[in-house]
């Protein structure tokens, strides 16, 4: 387990220009283990001559790092890659310490950091520009692709390493410096995770720690070029709107409501087991999870009965013991979660599994993964996102109500289909409205397909090269090598050109 002392000599700092520093800011704001409750730091609420000053260091550092070839770009960021590698435990240690997540999963996370800077260190190399055919003969016309300048990345605590590594790889991949924000849930495990980009130019890569002043400050400056935010859609809106005023791109990943269609054809076994892992992952705090159930009713029973058996078989406690479930991470989660199921059992939702906390745990915030019957689309349950471990299901009479109601959500993230039937499955491909599907096989990411979702669930896409689209500006350049004259077009416009009537 990391000791304390490293939680506290992180306390309190920024990663500015290279150095861990002691923040000036008299503002402190508390980190506490979802576990035991107990407090084990305590981040800075960073100072506007702070966060000036990470700005300025960006610009100058990205300029430095924009004149370097991309191969010895590409180089370094393997290097971090391999050492996130070498180190994952390290980092999964600390991530469990502040977010809650099974030890498992925090090593999964760091592994999938690296894999997505190894993705972008060689994409980039491919994605440079592109030549077209002139419309000119002896002219070169082509496009290339340039940095954006310094773009700020707004972190949730549910992914911060990973979601951080999604969007600064192919920031810095396409030459940009990056100004981190992370939630203040996580933000010592993100100031550690700094050590790992000890290579690049001073101050290339920086993390400001802070509250929603912080973000604000970042997201509206005009030092600063491009906004990647992941959270919820009222400040998702908010950092649209701001960035809207000076046409800075940002990407936006908002919330998701994501739908889970269970057919007749469907192996049910395989369809449970895939369920409790879609809904319960990280304590159903996934943008992705599985949020609202769609099973026929020739199977709904059977079903019912399958899942309800795998969320009883889950092992819920410390994530650094053997466990399956972790804590939800703040207070205010649990209290939100636990609302909403109270809202739910209140207009008819019956409780088949779960629905309460675990007696035996009498610190943490946890809560027992569940299942839920008697749900109807009317629910306020299935028209938020719960964002945590319950699994509400709804009888449905067919394939076509499935997808029906599956669309019926302002939500557009990710949607799952359990079936055989070769017709429902490209039936689904076609109708269902999200921006990811997965199909007998959920929550499955792949560094080279894009990430994101449509409707409030945001715009933008991360992974792929799309993702690195993201923080590119796209430059046509038109060159003649012999400057030559262009009668054609130029003035003065041939007699002949002219309007008959004036000839």
């Amino acid at each position: 387990m990391p000791d304390d002392n490293t939680f506290n000599r992180l306390s309190g700092t920024l990663f500015l220009d290279g150095s861990f520093v002691a923040s000036r800011a008299t503002e402190r704001l508390d980190v506490i283990d979802p576990a035991t409750e107990d407090k084990i730091g305590e981040i800075a609420d960073a100072t506007e001559a702070e966060l000036e000053a990470a700005m300025d260091a960006a610009l100058r550092a990205g300029r430095q790092w924009n004149a370097l070839d991309m191969r010895s770009r590409a180089v370094t960021m393997h290097e971090i890659a391999a050492a996130m590698r070498r180190d994952k435990g390290l980092y999964a240690e600390y991530l469990t310490r502040e977010e809650g997540k099974p030890y498992k999963e925090s090593l999964d996370e760091v592994s999938w950091c690296a894999t997505a800077m190894d993705y972008y260190a060689e994409i980039a190399r491919h994605e440079a520009g592109r030549i077209a055919g002139t419309t000119v003969p002896g002219q070169f016309h082509f496009a290339v692709k340039e940095p954006l300048g310094t773009v700020v990345i707004i972190l949730p605590f549910n992914y911060p390493l990973v979601l951080l590594c999604w969007e600064a790889a192919a920031a810095l991949a396409a030459g940009n410096a990056v100004i981190v924000k992370p939630h203040e849930q996580t933000s010592i495990t993100t100031l550690k995770f700094m050590e790992l980009f000890a290579s690049l130019p001073q101050g290339l890569m920086q993390c400001v720690t802070g509250g929603p002043r912080v973000a604000q400050h970042l997201v509206g400056s005009r030092k600063t070029h491009a906004v990647a935010y992941t959270g919820s859609i009222p400040v998702g809106q908010a950092v649209a709107r701001t960035c809207a005023e000076s046409f800075k791109p940002c990407l936006i990943e908002a919330s998701g409501n994501d739908p889970f269609i269970v057919m007749p054809s469907a192996p049910l076994d395989i369809a449970a087991r895939g369920a409790a892992f879609a809904a319960y992952l990280n304590c159903g705090q996934v943008c992705t999870s599985a949020e609202r159930f769609y099973v026929h009713e020739k199977i709904h029973d059977e079903f019912v009965d399958r899942l309800a058996a795998e969320a009883r078989k889950l092992r819920i406690g410390n994530g650094l013991a053997e466990v399956d479930i972790g804590p939800m991470a703040t207070r205010r989660q649990r209290d939100r979660f636990e609302a909403l199921m109270a809202k739910a059992r209140k207009q008819g939702a019956k409780v088949v599994a779960g629905g309460g906390r675990p007696a035996e745990l009498n610190k943490g915030w946890f809560v027992e993964p569940s299942v839920l019957t008697e749900v109807t689309p009317e629910m306020d349950l299935l028209k938020e996102e719960s964002f945590g471990p319950v699994a509400p299901i709804c009888r449905v009479r067919s394939f076509d109500e499935a997808v029906e109601l599956a669309n019926r959500s302002e939500f557009g993230l990710g949607a799952n289909l359990y079936t055989l039937d070769s017709n429902e499955t490209f039936r689904a491909v076609r109708e269902i409205q999200s921006g990811i599907l997965w199909i007998n096989a959920p929550l499955l990411d792949n560094d080279a397909l894009p990430f994101g979702g449509r409707k409030l669930s945001g715009n933008g896409r991360q992974l792929g090269p799309e993702g690195l689209n993201q923080f590119q500006n796209t430059k046509f350049v038109m060159i003649d090598p012999a400057a030559e004259k262009q009668d054609f077009w130029w003035f003065p416009y041939p007699r002949e050109e002219s309007y008959p009537a004036t000839r």
